[in-house]
């Protein structure tokens, strides 16, 4: 469970990311595609390309978090595996 203060927004990135990110790939993408600072507080939520996988980036005013949940359903053109 995540301590999610109030107010925090959560960000969905559109699409499929790279799952090999890290903190700093997915910081980037945050600053350039989404045009936001990753260390504002907010969620943001990025997905595999097969869907079972998400990555939640964090800073919960402390340091950066990375959080991942693997789903054992996987979505392969629009059907779960």
């Amino acid at each position: 469970m995540i301590p999610v203060p109030t107010g925090v927004q959560v960000w969905l990135a559109s699409g499929h990311t790279d799952m090999r990110k890290g903190f700093d790939g997915l910081a980037v993408l945050v600053q350039e595609t989404l045009k936001r600072n990753p260390h504002n507080g907010h969620l943001f939520v990025f997905r595999g390309r097969r869907g079972g996988l998400i990555k939640v980036l964090w800073h919960d005013g402390q340091g950066m978090c990375l959080f991942a949940k693997r789903s054992i359903f996987t979505i392969h053109k629009g059907i779960a595996l």
